[in-house]
């Protein structure tokens, strides 16, 4: 069995500090034959960390509209050399991303910010979660009434619920273009619904109370106890709307329950 010598994984620590880290020098373990051994190696570690910072603008591109390539660039860069990958594939790098957002001091002004970020990393994970066929919206049409508060359900590998006390789905569709860009006349929570029923992922804006409902039959409540606790802590609860929301996205795989 092959065993990495001590010294070599000093000097791979070394380099990997080095290089997400400007303020320490190049390892004096770097040579080149061609010279200009410095030069090369900032060239590099340049490379690296713009890569890392473009793959964070792949996955975070409301956030980037909205602070701006510049301020984004200095933030994301500073999410890099804090937290460098731990994993040569990087479809997971920037899970940590929204954390980072929320506690970044040059961020505070745009408190909205960590809550739109929360919502693209939920339609990131969707979109590689497993595929599984949905349940039909008419499927519940053949449950008997009085049985119908006994339900419970599976949910969907793909979904996430988003909740936020700012409008968090208007400010993501305009600055991805899903609506047109212009002044929020209404400032108020909005709840989002993120799920890939089958090849898009969707990203749904909730009914008063629908966080509260799906969240309730996500952790395995029946149906009748879900939709006592959310009505009785929102006015303008309708039922029928969440769910026919819910089964249109796709928020359903199964139903146990109705004999």
């Amino acid at each position: 069995m092959n065993e990495t010598h001590p010294m070599w994984e000093r000097v791979q620590a070394q380099f990997a500090a080095a290089l997400l880290e400007p303020s320490l020098a190049m390892p004096v373990s770097v040579i080149s034959e061609r010279g200009e051994v410095a030069e090369r190696f900032e060239v590099y570690r340049s490379s690296v960390v713009g890569g890392l910072v473009r793959a964070l603008a792949v996955r975070f591109p409301a956030i980037e509209r909205l602070v701006g390539q510049a301020f984004f660039a200095a933030m994301a860069g500073e999410f890099v050399c804090r937290h460098p990958p731990t994993s040569p594939a990087l479809l997971d790098y920037g899970e940590g991303f929204v954390g980072f957002i929320a506690t970044f001091a040059p961020a505070t002004e745009l408190p909205y910010l960590a809550d739109v970020a929360r919502l693209e990393n939920a339609r990131v994970r969707a979109y590689h979660a497993a595929d599984v066929e949905p349940l039909s919206p008419q499927s519940l049409a053949s449950v008997p009434h009085e049985n119908l508060a006994e339900l419970t359900f599976e949910i969907h590998p793909s979904v996430t619920i988003v909740t936020s006390d700012h409008p968090v789905v208007t400010i993501w569709s305009m600055n991805v273009g899903e609506a047109e860009v212009g002044p929020i006349d209404r400032w108020i929570a909005e709840d989002a619904l993120v799920t890939r029923p089958r090849a898009c992922v969707e990203t749904r804006r909730l009914a008063p109370g629908g966080a509260l409902l799906l969240a309730r039959l996500a952790s395995g409540a029946e149906l009748g106890a879900a939709v006592q606790t959310a009505s009785a802590d929102t006015p303008n609860f309708d039922l029928s709307v969440i769910l026919a929301e819910a089964l249109s996205a796709g928020f359903f795989t199964a139903f146990r329950g109705d004999a």
